[in-house]
């Protein structure tokens, strides 16, 4: 049976917005050269120097495209019951994530399910979890700029805050600039301290070798 189909399958791992990107390139350059035998190592060089020049705006349909290919992963995945006896492979050892860590951005389209998915459920009751995603795809894929607009600057101002308030997670508990003024002012006194005491050291030890050397000559002349 075909990876994605059936009630018992697992679903199909979801897809990057660059893993987006690279397929819409293979479809684009297969219709306009269909006899062409690709040499996917090159293709692959040039989908991924390309990728990099790209600005944000020009990315932004593969980040929606991804965006809405993890709804219909997570949405699938609470349905999923692996088989008995499944070894899952691969599985990366999950991290302790820090409970005072910022919570991450959402993107437009999530802002944008936010707001819609109550309003999908109230209209289709009937609708499980994954014919409500695949209904909050379509209605973004419908939706006219100007809505699209006020959640991708709702995007932006939620983008902003997560960098301002990274910035100040992963500065916390690091030393102010004064405060390391200070801590170097502090340890200069203590090597200045440690100098002094070595010169005065130094000059007690030629006072007494000195007043050796005086007890010396005094029990030669006797």
């Amino acid at each position: 049976m075909p990876r994605g189909k059936g009630t018992d399958a697992k679903p199909r791992g979801r897809m990057t917005a660059y893993a987006f990107f690279v397929q819409t390139c293979r479809e684009e350059h297969k219709k306009k050269h269909p006899d062409e035998n690709v040499i996917f190592a090159e293709f692959s060089k040039k989908c991924a120097e390309r990728w990099k020049t790209m600005n944000e705006k020009e990315k932004k349909r593969f980040h929606e495209m991804a965006d809405k290919d993890k709804l219909r992963y997570d949405t699938e995945m609470q349905s999923y019951i692996p088989p008995k006896g499944e070894k899952v492979r691969g599985k990366k050892r999950k991290q302790i994530k820090d409970p005072n860590a910022p919570k991450r951005s959402l993107s437009a389209f999530f802002w944008f399910c936010n707001d819609e998915r109550g309003k999908v459920k109230a209209v289709n009751p009937e609708y499980g979890v994954g014919d409500v995603a695949k209904e909050l795809g379509k209605k973004w894929s419908d939706a006219d700029i100007t809505v699209k607009q006020k959640y991708e600057a709702m995007a932006e101002k939620d983008k902003a805050r997560y960098e301002r308030e990274m910035t100040e997670y992963k500065n916390k508990g690091k030393p102010t600039l004064l405060q390391q003024q200070q801590q170097h002012q502090m340890l200069v006194q203590q090597q200045q301290q440690i100098l002094a005491q070595q010169q005065q050291q130094q000059q007690m030890m030629a006072v007494k070798d000195e007043s050796d050397e005086d007890d010396d000559d005094e029990d030669d002349d006797e």
